[in-house]
């Protein structure tokens, strides 16, 4: 669901009551405390939805990235060949390029020779625009007249190519690369000679290209093209003069871009009906804290590199004040008829986000010890309420992935989604009037400062190819499907569904491990107490007296009490716990049994039953400590030591003697994490279960009648790059290695997958490593295969998987596996993705994989920040996955018995519980009262859905009864209330002899 329905009731209802409100410039200061009130998690949901009709979309290049070809056509040098062809001084760090790659933007893309191949690369994305710019060098190669008719050639055939194609032209005038002959003769953009000059390239360009083009960018970033121009001297012309030629710089960049959009507005627009605009560059910031203070600091930040330019332009002809405030005599001041000359010089809003000013390029002086953000939604607003709600083109924006990538870009595609959908939620949630997006850039090429080292395109170049091989890479299948749907349209697929699950289902709750308290209640005291009434107001024990001895009861231990009373007050049916193996043998055998340990595990178990929750019970489960093993175990081997398979099985029979009677569904392993398991370790896992199930089914089964299993970590894995056939068989890979490891040998063949085995077998043949895959026997394989009751699964999240290596710190080299994050996904406070549609993709997975077996989602929860606020986020958790766990039920025929929240309480499990854990209380959550919900609900019931009367579950044990009280609680009622009738007894009695005396 979308707000976006009643976003379009409120528009309607503005436009009925007259002309649309607009804010006032210099509002943007609110941005911050309006994006601190919205509602969580709803605002940071993924927005399915449409853009408005006739949005444009497009991609861009810049002719020294992209064109190459300097010295054909006549061509003049810019300032970006001089300073790529400098030799770098002694001890500097610059980016290298790939070995074969060309020197700087000498040979780039090679568009310049390439004008059909680009353009094909445009027709297929189907976009609308193409921003390119035009090399001031190729038309005037001293950068003054006479102009080179080779250059202007060339860019008419571009114009004719587009026209045909029906794309729409956005031409940028100055993108970084000025005549050198021009920095020579008058020292660049320091001299206020360059504006005149400015003006007549333009003037050339309106005139011979005007005819065929609605949009015109006068100057790309002015921001970089002045400080680090010309105060850091970091970009050619490579000039350090300090900040005040980098302020002179940028004034005389302003006064150029007023000339021209005055040239074009009297001369050219009655004609050619046209817009110009400036492309202007920003980051955006949020504060440390939200304090006065620190949000003035990060608007003092956008105003030192956005505002610089945006704020003469778009609002009054000056500076920001905050500029003038602080930089006092540095910053150039513009006279009055100035400033009303520069003032309005925009027909639009051109606005460039994206990694090369935001991350790379941005003094870390200008942030004013604030906190860099990606926030692209964040920024439109605040553009929207600064400049009193401008006509926005999102003229460049992107991210990049690593020069070594190839076709399958995946990190560029998520970057790429969250920019796009930001930008839709500032057009439906924020009335910010966006009307283009221009993907940076259509194909790789020379990234300034990064060189090569670094790709950006939709289309991968190929530089070390003679003819520059141009491929389409994953990213750009992504954007012209988006194109082709105009953005992201609500699908089916992720509508909530109603229904409910069926009379039986089982709702768990899980804790990893009970709170074992041993200690006896006050009804154990045999000592004798008199009240002190007078004096001390206390209990004093009578030395010398005692009661008879009582004998122990479960109801004596408080700990039981409390959590079986939290536990009946969700209305859960079953209660899911591992037991501590070490707790219950202490020596690893049964040398050593701990009774009390063992007695309060079945006072337990047989609490729950009377109050008709079904224990779920486990018998080992990992943890950091031990790893949930007997120290002897642990000390010699673990699970790598044969021997601690049969312990296991002599340790699973006194758990079925002892705890059997009341516990009707077993797990033998819980969770066992498999990335920290060898391969020894996990054999010898998968025989010990194999072991003690046999021995259930043989011994216990039949008196018992419980159920046993194996319960299995199952995240799904979901290929990054969704076209990308490589990105699949690791996706593949992963699942047999995180999940079929152990579930192939006990629910499929008896043996590890095949793909296990293919891949150590090519790994250790191609890589030299010697990662030995044990091998069963047939008789091991018969006793493995099958050793199940029921499939139990604990899921908690979905990971993205890639081929190609983006991050060397998320990719694992073992399974050659790139670890990758949707960043438009909701997380966790610890970063867990919320992807409720990974549970019905996992539970389909299994399905296929094994059948129509029973399955229990066994566990499934997030992390909370123990705040009131966050827990919103457990509920739409729990919410949208139980949603997800229906839609397989009912929709994909999955076999599924039962659901269980992780976890019961804080205490035990901090930040997942339902309950908040302070101070020896226990709190219920908000996340608690809609789980309980749900289960009272069965589901999701509509007003059309009929109900469906459940019958009572049969108990099948005696104690199980709640009629069947306790001996001693039976005698103690019968004795109150034969006193109370020997009472009444003996009032009426005495009641009727008095008053036959007083007769």
């Amino acid at each position: 669901m979308t707000p976006a329905a009643p976003l379009h009731l409120l528009l309607l209802l503005c436009l009925l009551g007259g002309r649309r409100l607009r804010g006032e410039p210099g509002q943007g200061a609110g941005t911050w405390a309006r994006f601190a009130r919205l509602p969580y998690p709803e605002d940071e949901l993924f927005l399915y939805d449409t853009f408005p009709a006739g949005f444009l979309w497009g991609a861009g290049s810049a002719a020294y990235q992209a064109e190459g070809g300097w010295r054909q056509g006549g061509k003049g040098a810019s300032v970006w060949d001089t300073f790529a062809h400098r030799a770098a001084p002694a001890g500097a760090r610059q980016p290298q390029p790939l070995p074969s790659a060309p020197a700087g933007g000498d040979v780039a893309s090679d568009s310049y020779n390439n004008l059909f191949r680009d353009a094909e690369g445009l027709r297929r994305l189907g976009v609308s625009h193409y921003r390119f710019s035009l090399a001031w060098a190729r038309l005037l190669p001293n950068g003054t007249a006479p102009p080179s008719a080779a250059g202007l050639a060339h860019y008419g055939r571009l114009l004719a190519r587009l026209r045909q194609l029906g794309v729409e032209p956005v031409v940028t005038l100055y993108h970084w690369d000025l005549p050198q002959r021009l920095q020579d003769a008058y020292g660049g953009w320091a001299s206020p000679a360059l504006a005149e000059l400015f003006r007549d390239y333009a003037e050339l360009c309106f005139r011979h290209f005007g005819g065929q083009v609605r949009y015109w960018l006068t100057i790309d970033n002015p921001y970089v093209v002045a400080w680090h121009g010309y105060a850091t001297g970091r970009l050619p012309p490579g000039v350090k003069g300090g900040p005040q030629l980098g302020y002179r710089a940028a004034h005389h960049l302003l006064q150029a871009h007023a000339k021209v959009w005055h040239l074009y507005n009297d001369h050219f627009r009655p004609t050619q009906g046209g817009q110009v605009s400036i492309a202007l560059s920003s980051h955006w910031i949020k504060p440390q804290a939200m304090t006065e203070q620190d949000i003035q600091e990060c608007q003092k930040s956008l105003d030192f590199v956005l505002g610089w330019f945006a704020k003469p332009i778009f609002i009054d002809g000056d500076y920001p004040q905050s500029m003038k405030n602080n930089l006092s005599s540095l910053l150039p001041e513009f006279s009055d008829a100035e400033k009303k000359y520069i003032k309005g010089t925009a027909d639009f809003f051109a606005l460039s986000f994206g990694a090369t000013l935001s991350f790379q390029l941005l003094d870390s002086q200008m942030k004013f010890h604030q906190l860099e953000s990606l926030s692209l939604r964040q920024l439109l607003y605040w553009i929207s309420r600064e400049y009193n709600k401008p006509k926005i083109f999102i003229v460049e924006n992107s991210w990049f992935v690593s020069g070594s990538t190839k076709r399958d870009d995946a990190k560029y595609i998520y970057y790429l989604k969250k920019f796009i959908m930001e930008t839709l939620k500032a057009i439906r949630y924020d009335e910010v009037d966006v009307f283009g997006y221009t993907v940076w850039s259509l194909m790789d090429g020379f990234e300034w400062h990064r060189g090569y080292s670094i790709r950006r395109g939709l289309f991968y170049v190929d530089f070390q190819s003679h003819d520059k091989k141009f491929l389409p890479k994953s990213s750009a299948l992504f954007y012209q499907k988006l194109i082709e749907r105009n953005g992201f349209p609500p699908l089916p697929e992720n509508q909530p569904i109603d229904g409910k699950f069926p009379c039986d289902f089982a709702w768990g709750i899980v804790d990893n491990y009970i709170q074992v308290d041993t200690t006896p209640s006050q009804f154990l005291d045999t000592n004798v107490y008199v009240w002190d009434v007078h004096h001390t107001k206390k209990l004093i024990k009578v030395d010398g007296v005692v009661t008879p001895k009582r004998k122990r009861h479960c109801v004596d231990f408080a700990a039981i009490r409390l959590q079986i009373s939290l536990l009946q007050e969700m209305h859960v049916t079953h209660f899911h716990f591992s037991l501590k193996w070490s707790l219950i043998l202490p020596l690893g055998n049964l040398s050593q049994i701990n009774h009390t340990f063992l007695h309060y595990y079945q006072c337990f178990v047989s609490e729950l039953l009377r109050v008709n929750i079904t224990p779920v019970v486990a018998l080992w489960q990992p943890m950091a400590e031990d790893q949930g093993l007997p120290v002897v175990l642990a000390k010699y081997g673990a699970w790598e030591n044969p021997e601690t398979v049969q312990a296991f099985v002599e340790y699973a029979k006194l758990c079925f003697k002892n705890l059997g009677h009341h516990v009707k569904f077993w797990i033998t392993m819980n969770e066992p994490y498999v990335r920290n398991l060898t391969y020894t370790a996990g054999h010898n896992l998968l025989k010990a279960h194999a072991k003690a199930w046999h021995l259930y089914d043989k011994e216990f089964r039949r008196s018992q009648k419980g159920k046993i299993s194996i319960a299995l970590q199952a995240d799904w894995v979901e290929p990054a790059c969704p076209f990308s056939k490589n990105d699949q068989e690791v996706a593949d890979r992963v699942l047999e290695f995180d999940i079929g490891w152990l579930a192939e040998p006990i629910f499929g063949n008896g043996d590890y997958p095949h793909v296990m085995r293919e891949w150590l077998h090519q790994r250790n043949s191609i890589d030299l490593y010697n990662f030995h895959l044990p091998y069963f026997s047939e008789e091991e394989k018969k006793l493995i295969q099958g050793s199940f009751d029921f499939f139990a699964l604990s899921h908690y999240t979905t990971i993205l998987v890639d081929w190609e290596k983006e991050d060397a710190l998320k990719y694992d080299h073992y399974l050659q596996v790139q670890m990758i994050k949707d960043i438009t996904w909701l997380n966790s406070p610890s970063r867990a993705a919320v992807v409720p549609w990974g549970l019905r993709k996992m539970l389909k997975w299994v399905k296929s994989k094994y059948g129509d077996v029973p399955v229990y989602i066994i566990a499934n929860g997030i992390d909370d920040d123990q705040n009131m606020v966050q827990d919103k986020l457990r509920v739409y958790y729990i919410q949208n996955y139980i949603n997800e766990a229906l839609k397989a039920y009912t929709l994909d025929n999955v076999n599924l018995r039962g659901y269980f929240v992780y976890s019961f309480n804080d205490r035990t499990a901090p930040k997942y519980g339902l309950y908040r854990y302070i101070a020896n209380q226990y709190e219920p959550k908000p996340s608690m009262k809609h789980y309980r919900e749900i289960i009272d609900d069965n589901g999701f019931p509509s007003s059309e859905t009929p109900d469906r009367l459940c019958p009572e579950m049969l108990v099948l044990c005696p104690e199980c009864n709640l009629f069947q009280t306790r001996k001693s609680l039976l005698a103690f009622i019968s004795f109150i209330f034969f006193a109370f009738i020997v009472t009444v007894f003996f009032i009426i009695y005495y009641s009727r002899r008095v008053e036959r005396r007083y007769k």
